[in-house]
């Protein structure tokens, strides 16, 4: 089972980026987390992160030539704006899982909405580091289905 977690914009700075909201765990901690889970589920994870919009677009439609058993993606800001990343995720046939650290409806009222809820599977926020993995669970689960 190959699994691909997509990490949007300003992801990269986990570890430095307001430590109240998002801990002091790093990205590479996380996907080393991850792939310990992933191994545990039989499920191999591919990591990607990317500050560019175009970027996170190609690298979804890769996914879509790719066929991967689920895509998990925390998008970051461009969860609450980007209609075109919420198309590219739209073509993929696979369960799609959005996930967030924090928890998106308890924050800025901007950050309540979801562009990609009518298209995901489900959404998992507010857990820290746990969203990921519990995204992970739901994401093998829902592709064994």
């Amino acid at each position: 089972m190959k699994i691909l977690m997509l990490h949007g914009i300003n992801l990269n700075m986990f570890g430095k980026r307001d430590p109240k909201q998002y801990g002091t765990v790093t990205l590479a901690q996380i996907d080393a987390q991850l792939q310990a889970l992933g191994k545990e589920l039989g499920a191999e994870v591919e990591s990607f992160q990317t500050n560019h919009e175009g970027a996170m677009c190609e690298r979804i439609h890769k996914a879509h030539d790719e066929g991967p058993d689920g895509v998990l993606i925390n998008a970051g800001a461009w969860t609450h704006y980007s209609y075109g990343i919420r198309d590219a995720l739209a073509i993929l046939s696979c369960p799609v899982v959005e996930l967030h650290m924090s928890n998106i409806h308890a924050r800025e009222e901007f950050r309540h909405q979801s562009v990609f809820a009518e298209i995901v599977k489900g959404q998992i926020c507010g857990f820290g580091v746990d969203s990921y993995l519990l995204a992970l669970r739901a994401a093998v689960s829902a592709a064994k289905s």
